[in-house]
């Protein structure tokens, strides 16, 4: 399944055991000699909530969330009548996500997202930076100096606002602030080009797995920091490589993400693997 093309593989995990999703994630995720994709995704059983999802990325890091993952997770439990729909609540490493779910002809077609509330504290990144907000901040690398606005949106990410998004080394420059020192724990690198003030155009270097067609709490992340550094308003389209995502920002501080869902196919993979 894929949300604008970031795609995943999904498991599952009411009917299937993965005894190591690391190592799985590793193997299925190569798009020379497995599946190929941007990690995978186990949609299990929750105490609190319709379902959980466990995300994994190609290199067999654990994620917190995805946001373009987890419109394909409500999708993929509405069209199967795990959960009901049209509202689903989903279990994440970053809290329960409430997804509401729009059919078209094949099934779930546009889900819209709470995604929550965004943080700017260094320490939720984390971050070693000592300043009490990140925005608009001189991060120097290896003698190039990048502006960088801070958010987390259960996944960190760092926001570079630039006029030729098209120059940008996405591999260079992503790789760098990826692992830049600063950040402990790594974060994601999201490149943006503000259009007018509702309409950005991104390029996301994502922690784990590289570049992206598409990153959903990136896309999430860029609308907090366009109305932090006064570039943007709080309804935004962002244009990434796959496709447009809409992000909101309410007056209630949530963040609410609507966009597409598409299954491909679906299949069987080696015990072996798993």
């Amino acid at each position: 399944m894929h949300g604008l093309g970031n795609d995943y593989v999904y498991v599952n995990i009411f009917e299937e055991h993965i005894s190591c999703p690391e190592q799985l994630a590793r193997v299925i995720s190569d798009r020379n000699t497995g599946v190929g994709g941007d990690g995978i995704i186990l949609i299990g059983p929750s105490r609190k909530a319709d379902v959980r999802m466990e995300m994994y990325n190609s290199d067999g890091s654990r994620g917190r969330m995805c946001g373009n993952g987890i419109r394909c997770v409500a999708k993929y439990v509405v069209d199967r009548r795990i959960a009901a729909g049209p509202k689903v609540t989903i279990e994440t490493d970053s809290g329960i996500k409430i997804a509401h779910c729009t059919a078209g002809p094949r099934g779930v077609q546009l889900v819209r997202v709470d995604m929550g509330i965004p943080s700017t504290l260094p320490s939720d990144l984390p971050c070693t930076i000592p300043v009490e907000r990140i925005v608009n901040f001189p991060l120097n690398i290896h003698g190039e100096t990048f502006h960088v606005t801070c958010v987390s949106m259960g996944n960190p990410h760092a926001i570079v606002f630039v006029d030729d998004l098209a120059a940008v080394d996405l591999a260079a420059s992503g790789r760098a602030i990826e692992t830049a020192p600063e950040f402990p724990a790594r974060i994601n690198a999201d490149f943006v080009r503000v259009d007018s003030p509702d309409r950005v155009s991104v390029r996301t270097w994502e922690r784990g797995a590289g570049a992206t067609r598409a990153c959903g709490t990136g896309a999430s992340a860029v609308c907090v920091a366009g109305v932090l550094s006064g570039r943007t308003g709080p309804k935004i389209v962002a244009t990434l490589p796959g496709g447009e995502l809409t992000i909101e920002w309410m007056p209630d501080r949530h963040i609410f993400m609507t966009g597409p869902a598409e299954e491909v196919f679906d299949g069987v993979w080696p015990d072996r693997a798993a």
